[in-house]
């Protein structure tokens, strides 16, 4: 049986097969194509997805630092005492979750050389010289100074033309690009450094990059990063963590009313150690008393009374030597490092080291200046008295947040102050851009959380 074929010309069969694979070129390419769209297109909604994680993320550690700020502020509404910082053990301080984000109350040690470590609470900014009443002895004696940029300090503020010896006024000011004349009027905050004459980088902020506290990698690897650093080990500090605007003590107790000046108010010191201690331990402490009618502090005062530690605790609240209200730049014993009591008149490296060793070992009452009786030599206190005070007023928050996953990260310092009926944030800078300052545990430990997420 003999059955038909089709039959399909040579040159047609050839056209056949190349359209057939053009088709399959064009098809190919065009997958290609769609394909590469389609990897294009999920890239960047991974790249917009990850920014909107990363904005979410800081956003949440901008938040948290909101929150931390808000916290620290009902912290200081509640005091119980007012004058005094909270107790440590008494609020959270580190890794404090808010929502998915977390802050931490970043705070100094104290502590110099290799003894630092990393603390976190809220940080008494009365512990500070201030720039407004510092003396040039007194500045001068901060770590990493110079006589000309002291000088300068006190040029800025004071209200004349005079310059200091090593100083500079309206004249050296005159002559920088661009010029502008020197303030002559006190310090509003502590970034008005920068712009005295003699002022450096070095003297400001030392090694301390990021404004932590602690010796970081990057500041201590030469000139290998930001900042510059000798990379012996150590961290030199400016003197910026050291220094306030913002110290000032009323000149009131607790209740509202107005102290009793030791030296004027004879007639209600009498009264208040009367209705206090009696008439009979009225008259002992008033005796001794007698012919000291110039006292310079109210340490003074306790010392030549007589007084014990535990009467004098009842009444120094009451007591004030000053005029002056508010009182400002007084130095609080109870939390100022070594580094600035060591600044005060009357005092060295020494004295400083014993009374900050004296504070962190002993169960001495600090309520009041006694326990510093008990430390210096009478005329060392007598000298130092005038400068001290066992009560703080401004609190400087320095608040740390990060967001999900320990993602995203910001940093504000605030200063609030608690003299008045409600806290009040006098002072506020975003640190964010200092740089990490939460040292690289705290890095590592929030790397592992992202790791056990997973």
């Amino acid at each position: 049986m003999i059955t038909a074929r089709s039959h399909c010309p040579p040159d047609a069969c050839a056209r056949f097969a190349t359209e057939r694979g053009t088709i399959l070129i064009v098809v190919l390419w065009v997958s290609l194509g769609l394909v590469t769209v389609t990897l294009l297109f999920g890239h960047a909604m991974m790249l917009s997805f990850r920014a909107a994680d990363n904005t979410l993320a800081n956003t949440q550690a901008a938040q948290a630092v909101e929150a931390g700020v808000r916290y620290a502020e009902y912290l200081l509404a509640n005091l119980e005492t007012p004058g005094e910082l909270p107790s440590e053990d008494t609020y959270p301080r580190e890794y404090v979750p808010v929502g998915e984000g977390a802050f931490w109350f970043l705070s100094r040690s104290g502590e110099t050389g290799t003894q630092r470590q990393r603390v976190f609470a809220l940080n008494d900014e009365c512990a500070k010289l201030n720039l407004n009443t510092a003396t040039l002895e007194m500045l001068e004696a901060l770590p990493n100074m110079t006589a000309e940029f002291a000088a300068s300090i006190i040029d800025w503020r004071d209200e004349d033309e005079e310059p200091q010896e090593n100083g500079a006024e309206s004249q050296y000011y005159g002559f920088l690009d661009p010029p502008y004349r020197c303030k002559n009027a006190p310090f509003e905050s502590v970034e008005e450094l920068r712009w005295v004459a003699h002022a450096t980088y070095s003297i400001l902020y030392g090694e301390d990059a990021n404004r932590n506290g602690l010796l970081d990698d990057n500041e201590n690897d030469g000139d290998a990063s930001w900042p510059p650093d000798d990379q012996d080990g150590l961290l030199d500090e400016g003197i910026i963590e050291y220094v306030t605007v913002y110290s000032r003590e009323p000149n009131t107790d607790d209740e509202g009313s107005a102290r009793i000046n030791i030296n004027s108010g004879q007639e209600e010191l009498t009264s208040l150690l009367q209705e206090t201690f009696g008439d009979q331990r009225a008259q002992e402490i008033t005796g001794r008393l007698a012919g000291n009618q110039d006292l310079g502090s109210v340490l003074e005062f306790f010392i030549r009374s007589g007084l014990t530690a535990d009467e004098f605790s009842q009444i120094d609240d009451q007591l004030t030597a000053s005029e002056d209200d508010p009182a400002e730049g007084l130095i609080d014993v109870n939390t100022a490092s070594a580094v600035v009591l060591a600044c005060l008149p009357g005092m060295d490296e020494q004295k400083a080291d014993t009374l900050v060793a004296h504070r962190r070992s002993s169960v001495t009452d600090f309520a009041s200046l006694a326990w510093v009786a008990e430390v210096l030599e009478e005329d060392v206190a007598f000298e130092v008295g005038p400068y001290l005070t066992a009560r703080t007023y401004q609190v400087c928050a320095d608040v740390v947040g990060v967001g999900r996953l320990g993602r995203g990260y910001s940093r504000s310092q605030v200063i609030i102050d608690v003299s008045g009926e409600a806290p009040q944030i006098v002072y506020r800078k975003d640190l964010s851009g200092s740089g990490w300052s939460l040292g690289g545990d705290t890095m590592q430990q929030l790397a592992q959380m992202r790791q056990s997420s997973r």
